[in-house]
């Protein structure tokens, strides 16, 4: 026997749905928002800056994980077949974390997604220029007295 249910109180799937919960299709603005968890990070500025930290921190960990250091030459391919795998693993779960942030719509979480990823790609950059570019001795500053000497 069907019991009659309370305008807004249960989807047609049977689903308990709060009225209060919004579900926004576009971007907005504001402290209130959920991300992975009902409730977090609440109502709370500051652990909607705990949440903006952490998205920042995981997109600059997906392009950090990115570039793994090679392995020893001798090392077994199996370890590093493991080894690779294990990371990009944690890649995905990492990258699949950041877009279900994303899909809060909210527009600090966007920017804190879009942040760490571009801080990570610019740390692996940075490190890889660096090992790149031999760096040039630093140059002795010469006083123009010690020009006219050198020339004489």
């Amino acid at each position: 026997m069907d019991m009659p249910m309370s305008p807004g109180s249960m989807s047609n799937d049977g689903m308990k749905m709060d009225s209060s919960m919004n579900m926004h299709m576009s971007f907005y603005w504001g402290k209130d928002v959920t991300i992975f968890f009902s409730g977090w990070p609440g109502n709370s500025s500051g652990m909607y800056v705990l949440a903006f930290i952490f998205v920042l921190l995981l997109g600059a960990a997906i392009e950090i994980l990115s570039m793994l250091p090679t392995l020893k030459p001798d090392t077994k391919p199996i370890i590093k077949a493991l080894t690779q795998a294990g990371v990009y693993a944690l890649r995905m779960c990492f990258a699949y974390m950041v877009m279900l942030s994303v899909m809060s719509y909210n527009l600090g979480i966007f920017i804190a997604a879009v942040s760490g990823h571009a801080f990570g790609f610019f740390v692996v950059k940075f490190r890889a220029l660096a090992k790149e570019t031999p760096q040039p001795p630093p140059q002795q500053f010469m006083s123009p007295m010690m020009i006219l000497q050198d020339k004489a």
